[in-house]
């Protein structure tokens, strides 16, 4: 209930400023709920007998017993794997708000290998003493577009992020506003411990997920500025992934090829709509 309240509260202040957009939020809200009565009553499956993929951050965390902590949900190891291996033994560097005692630094030098350069993000100064050749502290609020505008000029070249800082909406929020368009092409943003129904942060997923899905009138859609910039935006339980496209996106266009159609090609609209279904 309180969900429905949020996004209710969203609608009046999308009617105050935006009638247009008003209209279609108010359209979504039955999907939407529609969507989570869904979700609530989806059957268990039970899991599937295979072999686990070899997994190096899975590997290196069960073997790291003493030193300095790291405390992850297990699940983000294969997210991290998945999205970040293209990095690893390449001259990058990453960047990780929340330094707490220092462990995950540690994990991501191994991971990446050595010519990757790490910078951690901390409100707390006695970070400052996991320095070390390859890897940079950095003090500030995470909050702060003052810090984040000071961290982009003394980090001109960014390849991943990674949100583990303070967890709150608006610092997730502002971080990933402030950062995401200063990664370079291809990079990758992980925002991690969206938890929880009534997420702020997970609404304001929801849409950059839908202005990634904007714009399509015709055949042929030009990319809006953000479509452009972002190739895909994934999400697993608790944990959010924004990638970069490697190159600005072009036109998307709608092509058909082959000679035999059913039923015969009849093109009711601009979309490319065939007897009043989806080709």
């Amino acid at each position: 209930m309180a969900r429905v309240v949020l996004h209710a509260l969203r609608l009046l202040r999308q009617f105050t400023t935006n009638p247009n957009s008003f209209l279609k939020a108010a359209k979504s809200l039955p999907d939407y709920l529609d969507a989570r009565d869904f979700a609530r009553t989806f059957p268990a499956t039970s899991s599937a007998d295979e072999t686990p993929s070899t997994n190096p951050l899975i590997e290196y965390f069960d073997r790291h017993r003493e030193g300095r902590g790291i405390w992850k949900w297990r699940h983000y190891f294969d997210v991290y794997h998945r999205h970040l291996e293209k990095f690893v033994n390449r001259d990058i560097a990453l960047a990780e708000i929340g330094v707490f005692s220092g462990g995950s630094l540690d994990m991501w030098q191994h991971y990446l290998g050595r010519g990757a350069r790490i910078h951690g993000i901390d409100l707390d100064e006695s970070t400052l003493t996991y320095s070390s050749d390859r890897v940079s502290i950095h003090i500030g609020d995470q909050e702060s577009r003052t810090f984040w505008r000071q961290f982009r000029s003394d980090v001109p070249e960014l390849h991943v992020m990674i949100d583990d800082g303070g967890h709150s909406p608006q610092q997730q929020r502002v971080s990933m506003e402030e950062m995401l368009p200063h990664l370079q092409p291809g990079g990758v943003y992980i925002c991690e411990d969206i938890v929880g129904e009534s997420n702020d942060f997970s609404s304001y997923v929801g849409g950059l997920v839908a202005s990634l899905n904007s714009g399509v009138a015709a055949l042929e859609s030009s990319a809006s500025g953000f479509q452009q910039a972002v190739y895909a935006i994934h999400c697993y339980p608790f944990i959010t992934v924004v990638e970069r496209t490697v190159n600005e996106a072009g036109p998307f266009l709608s092509q058909r090829h082959g000679t035999a159609w059913q039923p015969p090609l009849r093109l009711r609209d601009g979309y490319g709509k065939i007897a009043g279904r989806g080709a």
